[in-house]
């Protein structure tokens, strides 16, 4: 089967948003090959298949975060709705209530998206209890390689320049 969008095209439209991995209903339409109101449609006809942990509602406060942090996802400023956000089994059933080739197809990438997502996850996940493990059984000899190895393993910090104008010779 030839794949019609890039996993990692697909990655990039998976967001976090209350915790939880999802894809908004603008960018699962587009890659089911619908407009969002085809897809929005399909699934008020079938809502008794999306329960809560499969699909929610972004607030407004949730929508102004993704707009505001996410660039192909402008035109929903101008949206009078609050998008959908879609689990990976939201997005599953998604594609069985659209059956269409196209969404079909497109609905075994996605699958395989989050899945390489978990796996990302939990490999991280392992190799953190497994650190953990050696540092209890090699005790404080190589507490500082240990503490090394979870620095690189932690996203760097982001030091922000003060703004605004200080008055020459006042330093902080």
């Amino acid at each position: 089967m030839k794949a019609l969008m890039p996993v990692e095209m697909i990655e990039m439209k998976i967001l976090l948003i209350r915790g939880e991995k999802v894809m908004l209903d603008a960018d699962m339409a587009a890659l089911y090959g619908v407009t969002t109101k085809v897809l929005n449609q399909a699934v008020k006809r079938n809502v008794e298949r999306f329960p809560r942990d499969f699909m929610f509602q972004l607030t407004k406060e949730e929508k102004h975060e993704v707009v505001t942090n996410c660039d192909h996802l402008r035109r929903l400023k101008f949206s009078p709705n609050q998008p959908f956000a879609f689990t990976e089994h939201g997005a599953i059933m998604a594609a069985t209530i659209l059956n269409s080739p196209v969404a079909i197809q497109t609905s075994v990438h996605v699958v395989r998206t989050f899945i390489r997502l978990r796996q990302m996850l939990s490999s991280n996940a392992e190799l953190t209890r497994k650190l953990a493990d050696m540092e209890k059984k090699y005790d404080s000899q190589f507490k500082v390689v240990f503490d090394a190895i979870r620095q690189l393993m932690s996203p760097p910090e982001v030091k922000k320049k003060p703004i605004g104008f200080r008055p020459h010779g006042k330093e902080e």
